[in-house]
């Protein structure tokens, strides 16, 4: 997540990072013990798009434009082939991520810096990243 997100958990969460633990490696670091989310509500972009299908469209080329989707095979339980969804039923990536971006820029962070969900932990956990 890019640094303005993680200074919004920070001040919405301190009491869990500095006294909670990341959940352990191989699931998501906010994950609770029912693997429910514990900062759903200020969430990361990343975690607000996950499941959704996606969309794009790249012009390298000025003449040909090139549309893409996708969708991660682990929510993809349409009974529908993903190109046959109309374009309003995916999230077209572009568009949020770019005002996402000049956030960040006008926060003071360019190049953009990335922030680890478990790096926000006070007390990170001893094992590898995920």
């Amino acid at each position: 997540m890019f640094e303005i997100e993680a200074e919004r958990i920070r001040d919405r969460h301190a009491g869990l990072l500095k006294v909670g633990w990341p959940s352990p490696r191989g699931a998501c670091a906010f994950l609770d013990d029912h693997g429910a989310c514990r900062i759903y509500e200020s969430r990361p972009y990343v975690c607000r798009t996950q499941g959704l299908p996606l969309r794009w469209i790249e012009d390298d080329d000025a003449a040909v434009r090139v549309e893409y989707r996708d969708i991660c095979p682990l929510n993809d339980v349409r009974e529908e082939p993903l190109e046959t969804l109309p374009p309003e039923a995916c999230w077209s990536v572009g568009h949020y991520e770019g005002r996402l971006r000049d956030l960040q820029l006008s926060y003071g962070g360019d190049p953009p810096r990335r922030i680890p969900l478990r790096d926000l932990f006070v007390r990170p956990d001893d094992d590898e990243d995920s």
